[in-house]
């Protein structure tokens, strides 16, 4: 479950390194929502809304000014860098519209490399997981290429794949559509449906998307940096 309780992030901006003081921009302002285990759930807003900022803030990507995040009762807003990096490497899976694959590795290794960080699996155990992920979001026979030999939409398949192997609490996923044309947009949201059914993984998107946002079972509208109704 994730618990967003009172949320603020204020970015201070300077024309000047020597200020003392800068610009504030208050991204989001106080804002509060509870996303139970298993949704499929959007923040929603056009840009500059918060939505992103929001999703950075649950993944600990970025750190709160006021209030409390919540991941499985365990509060973020208080941890170390050193554990928040342990709930981001354990309980949150990222996907990015830029995909962000290491373009070096083939789509196995880009897959294996997020168990490896974990320190908790042998060789074996790494590939056997990574190879059986890559055949269930559609690659099989595809292991073995680099980012820049696949389309969009499967280099997309493999962030997934590399977000949902580590066996997360949440997968955040920001505009994942955002870089693929409505056919393989369409694809990837019904995938990642399916995903969320077949492994009660929640997934909590931030997009302005409607085919994202017709396919989520719930929306989080935002404006201004605020949740409206």
């Amino acid at each position: 479950m994730v618990k967003i309780e009172n949320v603020t992030k204020i970015y201070e901006q300077k024309e000047n390194p020597k200020d003392k003081k800068g610009i504030a921009t208050k991204a989001l302002d106080n804002v509060s929502a509870i996303i139970q285990d298993g949704e499929f759930t959007a923040f929603a807003g056009p840009s500059g809304s918060g939505k992103t900022t929001m999703l950075n803030l649950i993944g600990c990507l970025d750190s709160i000014t006021s209030g409390k995040i919540f991941i499985d009762d365990k509060d973020i807003s208080t941890m170390t860098s050193q554990d928040k990096n342990l709930i981001r490497q354990q309980k949150i899976g990222f996907i990015f519209q830029s995909y962000n694959l290491i373009p070096v590795l083939t789509a196995q290794e880009n897959v294996e490399l997020a168990l490896d960080l974990l320190k908790k699996y042998s060789k074996e155990e790494i590939s056997s997981m990574a190879y059986e992920i890559l055949k269930e979001v559609g690659l099989d026979g595809l292991q073995n290429r680099k980012p820049n030999q696949l389309s969009g939409g499967q280099q997309q398949r493999v962030s997934i794949a590399r977000a949902l192997v580590k066996k997360p609490s949440v997968i955040l996923a920001d505009e994942p559509t955002a870089n693929l044309d409505s056919k393989n947009g369409l694809n990837i949201i019904e995938l990642m449906q399916e995903l969320n059914r077949t492994h009660n993984t929640t997934f909590i998107f931030s997009t302005h998307d409607k085919m994202v946002m017709e396919h989520c079972r719930r929306i989080i509208k935002i404006k201004d940096g605020k949740f409206i109704d």
